[in-house]
This record gives C-alpha cells, sequence and structure tokens, in this order.
C-alpha cells in the first residue's frame, strides 16, 4: 500500500527564524473542511486545523512532524542545501520505505531521488496533504517566533515572524541582529554593515 505523503515549506524568506518543512502521511482520505491555501487561513483557522490533525494523528489516520533549519545552518549551506536536509529527514523518519511512498511536494521542492514524487505549483491550493504540510508547519513555526520574541524582546518576531517588515528592519539599525538572524540575509538585503 502507498501512502500519500504531502510537503510543503514555510519560512523561506524571513531575515530571522528557521525555515520549517511540514511532513504529512496521509493514511486514509484527508477530509478537512477549513482546509486551504496556509495563506488564506486566519491564524484561529490554522489553529483548528493542526489541532484536529493533532487528533487524527492519534486516531492513527495521518502521521507528521515538522523539521526546521535553524539561521546558522542557512547562513552555511544556503536555504535550497536546507531545505533538502530537512525534507530527507523527515522522509527517513515518517517514510523510511520510499517504495511505500507518493510524495507531493509544493512548488519547487524536490524529494530524495529514491522516492516517487511530483512537485506541484500552487500545490498547497490543490492537494489537501500539501495543504495540511503548510499548516502544520506555519502554525509550529508562528508558535517558536512567539517565544522568540520574548526570549529577544524589542524585535517584534510576535507579530512579522522574522520576516523583512519596516518595523523588523528597524529593530535590527536599531539592536543589531540577533542570534536568529540569518546573517547572510541582513548582508544581502540590509548591506554589509548591518551583518558586521
Amino acid at each position: 500500500m502507498r501512502f500519500i505523503i504531502g510537503i510543503d515549506e514555510v519560512g523561506r524568506g524571513p531575515l530571522a527564524g528557521p525555515v520549517s518543512v511540514g511532513v504529512v502521511v496521509c493514511k486514509t482520505l484527508l477530509v478537512m473542511p477549513e482546509l486551504i491555501d496556509s495563506k488564506r487561513m486566519t491564524e484561529a483557522a490554522r489553529e483548528r486545523v493542526a489541532a484536529l490533525a493533532g487528533e487524527m494523528q492519534k486516531d492513527g489516520a495521518l502521521a507528521f512532524g515538522v523539521y526546521s533549519a535553524p539561521a546558522p545552518v542557512i547562513d552555511a549551506v544556503g536555504i535550497e542545501a536546507a531545505l533538502r536536509g530537512i525534507i530527507a529527514a523527515g522522509l527517513k523518519e515518517l517514510a523510511p520505505d520510499p517504495a511505500r511512498a507518493e510524495v507531493v511536494l509544493d512548488g519547487r521542492l524536490h524529494a530524495p531521488k529514491a522516492y516517487r514524487q511530483q512537485t506541484v505549483i500552487h500545490g498547497d491550493d490543490l492537494i489537501p496533504a500539501i495543504s495540511l504540510a503548510a499548516v502544520v508547519a506555519k502554525v509550529w513555526r508562528d508558535r517558536l517566533m512567539g517565544r522568540m520574541a520574548k526570549k529577544y524582546p524589542g524585535y517584534g518576531f510576535e507579530g512579522h515572524k522574522g520576516y523583512g517588515t519596516k518595523a523588523h528592519r528597524e529593530a535590527i539599525e536599531k539592536l543589531g541582529p540577533s542570534p536568529i538572524h540569518r546573517m547572510t540575509y541582513l548582508s544581502r538585503i540590509l548591506g554589509d554593515t548591518i551583518a558586521a
């Protein structure tokens, strides 16, 4: 029996925080009325869907996990290599037998070559397994950035989640980069003096 496995990422573009990948292994038909592209869902709707996914995981209807690469890894190897690494880690844990996996990924993502796979443009809006992968990854990452806001006050992580808003850039100019900032992104976007 083959399982449909949905994969999507969140946090490719922020100046701070990890890039995260949701991996969802669907063991039954995935029916969730509120599930759409995570970017078009409210935060409350995403939280409800993530909670339902947790219940379904307990019941054995699906399995999922969120895998992340922190800022230092992104700086060391680049965003694409970081994504490849965490996708491989997620599949190794949740779907170690490629012969039983049918992997569908959003956008430009790719699984290791051993897996039968299909990359779907706008897959997060078209394929429920990918949509759910995006939701669980976004909920996990948003919660993490909320905790980082308390650990590193003044940057506003609880609001912008690490993305390069005007307020975030101003906070970096005032406070300097935090340990969770992507130094390569700061150099490219804000200039060498900020990242020095």
